[in-house]
């Protein structure tokens, strides 16, 4: 009787426990995608086929500049908001005014704190730029920030992300950032190695203007050539893809590439427009005017 008893409590324990294991192993993390992620940054699809990806500098707040340039055929948008006097608010109707343009939104912010990129994420931005990292610290701030948990500390609030992205924008979000740090200074270039090896930066940018504006040095000048070799070398060895002007497109290696802003872009679309049959320009037949309201938006 007593045996009966052991083999009962034991076949009953061991039926409990495998309930209990079954429970455990169903319940899922809602946070992850069910399945294969969906890839909605094109921009962070190309360059992690190791394919190049040029995108355009914003800093005017006119959405009908911003869409003309976002379906000029960049990869994707470099929105200003260090070095423009760009508000959220301007960026948030940008965006809104281009949903579906093929250049995704990435947003340089002022600094990596969490109120900047927050904002930024939450109105849309798919990349997040960094100026000036020059610690460990800093590169680590930019992650945090702009991930959700288990791998970031970005918060969950409202948004016009969902109505951009999905209602599955949160459990996508992670895989379709992209976190791009920017090595401007020489102290930045020393500690190159240790902020490289700071886990989920996408892109480390060489910073053309401000490595000669804080070593002293010019482009072509040894002292000036040894801090991009540097930045280039150390970017690589870490697997992260490596930044810079569009200007060094042939330069090996670079691949995630700033293009110049709208205003050089009027420029050289007013020079190509002039220098040729305006018909040429629009598509149209020699002698035929375009018709007012058909242009390419």
């Amino acid at each position: 009787m007593n045996v009966k008893r052991v083999v009962s409590s034991s076949l009953a324990c061991t039926t409990l426990c495998l309930g209990i294991t079954g429970l455990a192993l169903a319940q899922k993390d809602w946070r992850k995608s069910d399945g294969p992620v969906r890839m909605y940054n094109t921009a962070k699809k190309k360059l992690m086929e190791g394919k190049q990806i040029v995108g355009v500098t914003i800093s005017s707040p006119d959405p009908n500049i911003y869409c003309a340039a976002a379906n000029a055929g960049f990869d994707y948008t470099w929105i200003e908001m260090q070095h423009s006097p760009l508000t959220y608010s301007d960026v948030a109707k940008m965006i809104w005014a281009c949903r579906g343009a093929s250049a995704m939104p990435f947003i340089r912010v002022p600094d990596a704190t969490e109120g900047e990129i927050q904002k930024a994420t939450d109105i849309g931005a798919l990349g997040i730029i960094v100026p000036t990292v020059d610690t460990v610290e800093k590169a680590q701030a930019a992650v945090k920030w702009a991930k959700y948990p288990p791998f970031g500390r970005r918060s969950q609030g409202n948004g016009q992300y969902g109505a951009l992205y999905g209602s599955d924008y949160r459990q996508t979000a992670n895989d379709n950032m992209v976190v791009v740090i920017m090595i401007e200074t020489p102290i930045g270039v020393e500690n190159a190695e240790k902020i490289a090896s700071v886990p989920g930066i996408d892109v480390i940018f060489a910073a053309s203007t401000d490595l000669g504006n804080f070593s002293g040095h010019k482009q072509g000048e040894k002292e000036y050539e040894s801090l991009v070799t540097k930045i280039h070398d150390v970017t690589l060895e870490h697997g992260i893809r490596l930044g810079g002007p569009q200007a060094w497109k042939d330069r090996q290696g670079f691949t995630f590439l700033q293009a110049p802003g709208e205003t050089t872009l009027i420029q050289l679309g007013a020079q190509v427009n002039l220098s040729r049959n305006p018909a040429q320009n629009s598509g149209t037949k020699p002698g035929v005017a375009p018709t007012e309201g058909a242009e390419p938006r």
